[in-house]
């Protein structure tokens, strides 16, 4: 069986220099990689507050699922990437709020820095579309 491959945009022109998606959709897969508290004018949303930044990171998300023909429900693993371990609640409380019954695995870590030193935290997802081709 083969799969057409999708990418999907939100516009972000660093997309075409570097050459990355927001998120790739092969058949019923889709993976959205690292997605950064950044508003629509291009700057960093809830500036020192980890839990706005990681509401903001997942609407992003929410988005770019919904632009793929998903969403939320579909998600089987969250990778939350945190500046600061010790942020790991405030984050973990926001994602519960968005996938407490959707219960997917997910991963917690912490590194040094983003690009943007604004950022607190990182979210990546990846999806599997529900009863996809039946």
């Amino acid at each position: 069986m083969k799969f057409d491959r999708e990418l999907i945009s939100n516009g972000n022109p660093m997309e075409a220099i570097v050459g990355f998606s927001r998120a790739v959709r092969v058949g019923p897969f889709i993976s959205i990689g690292g997605t950064a508290p950044v508003g629509p004018d291009g700057k960093t949303v809830g500036v020192g507050d980890v839990a706005a930044q990681t509401r903001q990171c997942i609407e992003i998300i929410k988005a770019a699922l919904d632009q793929a023909g998903s969403g939320l429900r579909d998600v089987v693993r969250t990778r939350v990437i945190l500046t600061d371990i010790d942020n790991w609640k405030a984050a973990i409380d926001v994602r519960k709020t968005y996938f407490k019954d959707i219960r997917p695995v997910d991963t917690i870590m912490a590194i040094d820095r983003f690009v943007n030193p604004e950022w607190l935290v990182e979210l990546e997802v990846d999806a599997i579309i529900a009863g996809w081709g039946e």
